[in-house]
């Protein structure tokens, strides 16, 4: 006669182990998903930077790009007056003969 105690026994031991090894298959996609949402939270972060980042450096464009209008401004002013200049000094010496 068979010994049912000890098929019992193989029955729960091979149950355990298939429990412990499904145990830490699930242990192992916990952590690998913790590690994800780690990533997920830490590219999110920097996506939040780059848009601050973004937001400081499209003020400084702005700002130098109204800069920029002012220099070109100034200087057609000045080129301007220095045109002026010239040809009122050229009307001098050609009054003066020179």
């Amino acid at each position: 006669m068979p010994d049912t105690g000890s098929q019992a026994g193989g029955t729960i031991d091979s149950a355990l182990k298939r429990l412990e090894k499904a145990l830490g298959g699930l242990e192992v996609s916990i952590q690998r998903r913790i590690d994800a949402d780690r990533s997920l939270n830490a590219l999110q972060e920097d996506l939040q930077r780059l848009g601050e980042d973004r937001s400081h450096l499209a003020a400084g464009l702005d700002k130098a790009e109204a800069r920029a209008a002012r220099l070109e401004d100034a200087n057609r002013d000045v080129s301007r007056r220095l045109v002026s200049a010239m040809e009122s000094i050229r009307t001098v010496l050609d009054a003066h003969g020179g």
